[in-house]
């Protein structure tokens, strides 16, 4: 009974604070000019600084394994230059593995003897309140720097209580990485792979995406602007790139405003592609992510599912077990789908070891996609901090064959089998729902996600939004 009175207070509060935070949004983006961020168009583009460019070529790479060796042979066979931006960074970070280990630094000091290396990092959080810390930053950009020509400036044009949280490398201007591979130690195994069997480091699953074309141009250029802020050097203009390949692509990204002044009112327009994509989905909508804490987003997906656009309509969404915050309002906005998932379209999972003896597996991606239609990679977060707050950058691409490539190639990893030409419907059914009932130990990456239940906390997700935002 106690528990039901408290789950029944939580609830309740939860949802006025939600209500609360959402129109906190709602009056922060009307000021800003920029309340159809919250609608999004049917499209799934976004009305952002970047327009949306044919004739470009995107690749997908499932975990750093596969990305990392692919951004190590990009900085070797740069010709003018190499701009990386991050979160964070490593100078003995791994880039690659065979036949030898080539850290970061090696990379990138000799790159430099050659062509111009810029490496811009978030400066770290004051006080040393978490990590990276001011300090950690700057001793990480000094081990990287010292004693080569890499040029490297820390950026602190950053809202208090959030960060710089993308993940760049441009080269030549003819090729970009887009993801959420961070280029550092912090944390698991970030050069991982399925099945994620590392029998030492917390085992990691992330996505990166690697970009030629036009659109290569504007990462070119969202770099260019933080680094004149930072470092106080103007890059020449981005030329904008011969057409690469068959995709569509937009560059979308969250820049709060009043961070930089080419952007004074800000650009939300990852939230705004998220929005219309989610809004409108007919079929599927497919997530992988650290968070799912935006009260915004939860409001689209709870709408869904009470009022399914078909009858075969399926959200699916994978997270993990422990993210290093924030569980409690991710576990409290699975309580809202949950409760509103009336008729069984909702499947939630995790990515578990191969075995009992090995260290758990971080899911730490950034994808969605939708109806196999549209597709999104970056490394923004599905939470407040993501959407409003820090600096983030996603590529949006509405090619429908690479969408359901990615798709099934990330399904075919968790489910540990080939899924590649399946009825996404049959899979959800047959396969993933199967597994996330049974109480057994599966064999396979894919696994319930433990303590999500209708009796879920809804507190603390929605105050961070409502009293972090500012």
């Amino acid at each position: 009974m106690r528990g039901s009175v408290v789950d029944t207070l939580d609830g309740g509060v939860g949802t006025v604070i939600e209500a609360l935070t959402r129109r906190h949004h709602q009056r922060r983006l009307a000021r800003a000019g920029w309340t159809r961020a919250l609608s999004g168009a049917s499209t799934g583009w976004a009305s952002g600084s970047f327009s949306v460019r044919d004739g470009n070529r995107v690749e997908v790479f499932i975990d750093g394994a596969a990305a990392l060796p692919a951004i190590a042979a990009a900085i070797r066979s740069a010709g003018s230059f190499i701009h990386v931006a991050g979160w964070s960074i490593s100078a003995d970070f791994a880039m690659e593995r065979m036949p030898e280990i080539a850290t970061l630094r090696d990379l990138l000091a000799e790159a430099a003897e050659r062509v111009e290396v810029r490496v811009l990092t978030w400066a770290g959080a004051p006080f040393g309140l978490f990590h990276p810390s001011r300090a950690d930053s700057r001793n990480a950009l000094r081990a990287l720097t010292a004693g080569t020509k890499i040029r490297g400036s820390l950026d602190a044009h950053n809202r208090p209580m959030h960060c710089h949280h993308e993940k760049l490398v441009v080269v030549d201007g003819k090729l970009a990485f887009v993801g959420g591979i961070d280029l550092t130690n912090l944390g698991g195994n970030r050069f991982d792979s399925a099945p994620h069997d590392s029998a030492v480091k917390l085992g990691w699953h992330d996505v990166a995406a690697s970009l030629a074309g036009p659109s290569v141009a504007d990462v070119a250029s969202h770099f260019a602007m933080r680094w004149e802020a930072a470092a106080g050097e103007r890059l020449p203009p981005a030329e904008v790139s011969a057409p690469a390949g068959p995709s569509r692509v937009q560059l979308v990204r969250t820049v709060p405003e009043h961070t930089y002044s080419p952007l004074r009112l800000g650009d939300f327009s990852i939230l705004e592609a998220y929005a219309g994509a989610l809004r409108h989905a007919e079929r599927l909508i497919y997530l992988e992510n650290q968070f799912l804490w935006s009260a915004e987003l939860v409001a689209i997906l709870r709408d869904k599912l009470l009022r399914p656009p078909s009858a075969d309509f399926r959200i699916a969404i994978v997270l993990p077990n422990r993210p290093n915050n924030g569980r409690d309002d991710t576990r409290g906005q699975l309580a809202v789908l949950l409760e509103a998932d009336r008729h069984d379209r909702l499947l939630v999972g995790t990515i578990g070891p191969p075995g009992r003896h090995h260290p758990p597996v971080y899911v730490h991606a950034k994808v969605g996609v939708v109806d196999d239609a549209w597709l999104t990679v970056g490394s923004a977060n599905l939470n407040e901090h993501s959407l409003f707050n820090d600096t983030e950058v996603n590529l949006v691409t509405d090619d429908a064959a690479l969408a359901r490539s990615v798709r099934e190639h990330l399904w075919s990893e968790h489910l540990g089998q080939d899924c590649v030409g399946l009825d996404s419907l049959t899979v959800l059914e047959e396969k993933w729902r199967p597994l996330l009932a049974s109480t057994a130990t599966p064999s396979v990456p894919l696994r319930a996600l433990p303590g999500t239940s209708r009796r879920s906390g809804r507190l603390l997700g929605p105050l961070k939004g409502l009293f972090i935002d500012g």
